[in-house]
């Protein structure tokens, strides 16, 4: 029995305050306590599971009864009392569950105890854990003994949902919380752990576990328990990964090539890749949420301690976040946070998560594929063609910048000459690699397609040399209102494109574009969207269009006069005089 295994979680829990982990401000606090002899009567350890709170309610009863503590207030562990409390032998302290203890009988068989001084040493302490499992009654007749015990008794609470507890109860105990484990903290002791167990284990392996425990010890080494016995004492990053269920960084950057290139095929691929392998598409998602992330935070220098990863994978994904532009990112997330949320309730869940990739592959470049990229993925848009015949797209060979035209491709008939439209933006060319179709879209408008061109007149068209403004007129602006609607309605800005779809465009005297509302609601939401619509506005014509706004009074709807029994009565007596005649026929009185 000498060689039985021992999990690490219990063979290395800490002994003295020195070695706990990460709560440095708990231990400091009660040494300093005991030190200058200003202990409280009762305290409560709070916080999340596996950070400590069980251990040092021991260390603090151990320190306490110590025959001969260190000079740096620790237990000196070689005293009988030290050696009782390390064996669970102490009969001056008592662990209670309040999980199965959580009755008032349980509570009054402990006030009974309490009035028994300690056989040796100098306190009684009473250690209760999960004391928010007990009853209201039972707290109710524990706040006696709580409030006024003996002068040799201690009371130390544990719970991990302090929210649950009475505040009489909480008025009557020195509270302590205690925080999640860092993991950094983490990481260096499951080293100085694997040391000592002569486990071979890579740094990158570790970082992964102390992830994965999420501010644990105990699962943390429950992990790294797991995974020793997988590998023969040999962790590598791969195996971790592998039992963990995690997918890697490696992977995640390849995926994230792919929309970066609008590669939909490479990125369905390496989804059927994950699939075969044994994951889970919301394990692909969430790990991909996590990844876009981690290159938000590489974008700003401020935020790199925000960053964690293992130390050799920063470069990584700094490489890879300066290839990719915040609007992807921040656009990125949203698309996959929607996708997680919508996940629980998709019927087909391998095409939910697709159709997800997909719409990533082409963030970057336009809100429908282009012809270059239709053509390089046929074999998942082969049939779009027969299903959209009114629908054409317009292949751009050149990217849109100052002066760059545009021509629709309707046929030219008789009645009907072919017209040349040029759009005006203002940001300059941006490259986009591994496509010969390049498309540019500004920061305040989406793309605009072959059919809304067809509905602007060719009034906008101005040659190159053209720098003066144009009169404005209802054929020239509703068009283009028309499109933002579109791009808010895209944003899932339904109050915007209720309150614009409800306005009424007109055109002022002095050439200002205004909306009348019919209520105050929708004119303050049309007044916070002005500067925007101005932007897209001055991006699709070429200069500054001036908007006014006001509501009609006369449109809102008007309360109506609460009246009396007896105006209700004569009102009733107008419309039908006979009932006035009834009354006085037989002498009746109306109660109001």
């Amino acid at each position: 029995m000498s060689n039985q295994f021992i999990v690490s979680a219990r063979k290395y829990r800490p002994q003295t305050f020195d070695t706990v982990v990460g709560q440095e401000h708990i231990t400091s606090t009660l040494k300093n306590a005991i030190k200058n002899n200003q202990l409280a009567h009762a305290f409560l350890f709070c916080g999340p599971r596996g950070v400590g709170k069980t251990t040092c309610a021991r260390i603090l009863a151990k320190t306490l009864n110590c025959d001969t503590p260190t000079s740096d207030i620790e237990p000196c562990g070689e005293c009988p009392s030290c050696k009782a409390s390390q064996s669970n032998t102490s009969f001056n302290v008592f662990e209670l569950d309040a999980a199965s203890n959580n009755s008032v009988e349980d509570i009054r068989e402990l006030n009974e105890q309490v009035r028994f001084s300690p056989q040796q040493g100098k306190y009684k302490i009473y250690i209760i854990d999960e004391v928010h499992m007990l009853t209201t009654q039972a707290f109710n007749a524990f706040l006696k003994t709580l409030e006024e015990p003996p002068a040799y008794t201690i009371f130390i609470l544990a719970t991990t949902e302090k929210h649950k507890i009475l505040p009489t109860i909480l008025s009557r105990c020195q509270i302590f919380d205690f925080k999640r484990i860092t993991t950094q903290d983490t990481v260096r002791h499951l080293s100085q752990i694997s040391k000592k167990e002569g486990v071979e284990a890579e740094e990158e392996a570790l970082h992964v576990i102390a992830q994965k425990s999420e501010g644990c010890m105990r699962d943390a080494l429950s992990i790294l328990d797991k995974i020793s016995s997988f590998t023969n004492n040999h962790i590598s990053y791969a195996a971790t990964m592998e039992i963990l269920n995690q997918l890697d960084a490696e992977f995640f950057i390849k995926l994230t090539d792919s929309f970066l290139t609008a590669d939909a095929t490479q990125a369905l691929l390496l989804l059927d890749e994950v699939l075969d392998r044994g994951f889970e598409c919301d394990i692909l998602i969430q790990g991909l949420a996590e990844h876009f992330r981690n290159l938000l935070l590489c974008k700003d220098a401020r935020m790199a301690k925000l960053l964690d990863v293992p130390q050799n994978h920063k470069a990584l994904y700094y490489n890879k976040a300066a290839q990719c532009p915040a609007t992807f990112i921040l656009s990125g997330l949203n698309i996959l946070n929607t996708t997680l949320l919508e996940y629980k309730n998709s019927n087909n869940k391998r095409l939910h998560t697709e159709l997800s990739l997909i719409r990533l592959c082409y963030l970057l470049y336009t809100s429908e594929p282009n012809l270059e990229v239709e053509k390089k993925n046929s074999d998942l848009i082969s049939n779009t063609s027969e299903h959209n015949t009114n629908i054409t797209h317009t292949e751009i060979n050149t990217p849109i910048t100052s002066s760059t035209t545009i021509e629709n491709t309707k046929t030219e008939t008789a009645s009907e000459p072919k017209t040349t439209t040029v759009l005006t933006t203002q940001e300059p060319q941006k490259e986009i690699p591994k496509t010969s179709t390049t498309l540019e879209r500004t920061s305040t408008s989406r793309r605009i397609s072959k059919g809304m061109l067809q509905n602007i007149p060719t009034t906008i068209a101005t040659s190159e040399n053209t720098t003066t403004s144009q009169p404005l007129s209802l054929e020239l602006i509703l068009p283009i209102v028309e499109i933002y609607k579109e791009k808010l309605k895209e944003e899932n800005k339904s109050i915007l494109y209720n309150s614009f779809n409800n306005a009424q465009i007109s055109i002022e005297q002095n050439g200002s574009l205004h909306l009348k509302s019919s209520d105050r609601v929708n004119d303050s939401y049309l007044q916070g969207e002005r500067s925007n619509l101005q932007d897209f506005l001055k991006a699709q014509l070429g200069q500054t269009v001036s908007i006014s706004h006001s509501f009609d009074q006369s449109l809102e709807p008007t309360q109506e006069k609460v009246l009396s029994k007896s105006e209700i009565f004569e009102l009733m007596a107008q419309k039908n005089p006979i009932l006035q005649e009834l009354k006085t026929a037989l002498n009746l009185s109306i109660e109001y």
